[in-house]
């Protein structure tokens, strides 16, 4: 299924269906600027994450897109780029 609109909510919701969160991480306080490592995803969880990133939202992702976009507002921009009727896309 195919969506307009990817939101940090969005990834929130994605990140903790697929990999779930570390004890001490607070995925509803600020982390926009937080990198995906210190929220404690490892390379594994992210692969998860873009795998199902890509099955909602029916589009494809670049390998790199978590080395390019290290954090949660970067990623966010990086898949509404890339989502149909976008700017970017």
């Amino acid at each position: 299924m195919s969506q307009s609109e990817f939101t940090v909510e969005d990834l929130k919701r994605i990140l903790l269906e697929g990999a779930g969160a570390d004890e001490g991480v607070d995925l509803e306080s600020d982390i926009l600027d937080t990198d995906f490592e210190s929220l404690g995803y490892e390379s594994l969880a992210l692969l998860e994450t873009a795998g199902r990133i890509e099955r909602e939202f029916g589009i494809t992702l670049d390998d790199e897109v978590f080395t390019e976009n290290p954090t949660p507002r970067e990623l966010v921009a990086a898949v509404s780029a890339k989502l149909p009727g976008s700017v970017a896309a």
